[in-house]
């Protein structure tokens, strides 16, 4: 039985879970589907093969069980949004974990663009800006029922409610693209030169150049003074 302050796993790993392409298809499913961890998809797993269990008892049980089980257990994955109405236990078998997936709330807001990414879908539905029904639901891996999938919308006392919230998708799902004018460059200006007259500019042609001294020489020209 196990201790009951400790909760058991509510999941089964796989087998084999280091084989490559497992984790390659793991990995693609978590970025698509924007899961946290790969418990979430052990979760759907687990859960898509109770029901695919059930179906093979289903066949493999006599007629009466069939009657009494097989029309309610359609009905309910009809009313998941799993399976269709008219759908036969053999369609049971050709489930896989997308359509699981596909009937979480995070991906139905994404799907029907109240988000604009699978990610901002999360982030809504955690943040309680998400209802059914005028009920807030905050956990992303709720299955949504057919007849629910109708009432989704923003909370009433949610800021997000308003069209205007930097937050919200543009119309047709496509994000706002933001204009940004870039200033022109400017050169800059160098300082005007003073206007010189031709008169000036002959007189300092006429100049001789000035003519330096070595030190030596200059000691040289210098008289000595007269011994007395």
């Amino acid at each position: 039985m196990g201790d009951p302050r400790k909760p058991r796993k509510t999941y089964e790993t796989p087998r084999h879970p280091w084989r490559k392409e497992q984790l390659e298809a793991e990995l693609h499913l978590l970025g698509e589907y924007g899961l946290r961890n790969k418990r979430e998809l052990r979760r759907h797993e687990t859960m898509l093969s109770k029901i695919r269990g059930i179906a093979r008892s289903l066949l493999g049980g006599s007629e009466e069980q069939k009657s009494q089980i097989e029309t309610q257990y359609l009905r309910r994955l009809a009313r998941l949004g799993i399976l269709p109405e008219s759908a036969s236990v053999d369609n049971i078998l050709d489930l896989n974990v997308k359509d699981l997936m596909e009937r979480r709330l995070q991906t139905i807001v994404y799907r029907s663009g109240l988000a604009k990414s699978i990610h901002q879908a999360r982030q809504f539905v955690s943040h309680g800006h998400i209802s059914i029904a005028n009920e807030i639901v905050s956990v992303p891996s709720y299955i949504v029922k057919r007849d629910e999938e109708s009432r989704i919308a923003f909370d009433q006392r949610s800021p997000l409610t308003n069209a205007q919230h930097p937050a919200r998708a543009a119309p047709g799902g496509k994000r706002l693209a933001r204009v940004i004018e870039e200033a022109p460059i400017v050169a800059p200006v160098m300082p005007a030169l003073p206007v010189v007259s031709p008169e000036i500019k002959e007189e300092v042609q006429a100049e001789q150049p000035l003519e330096l001294v070595e030190p030596d020489e200059e000691l040289a020209a210098e008289p000595e003074p007269e011994k007395k």
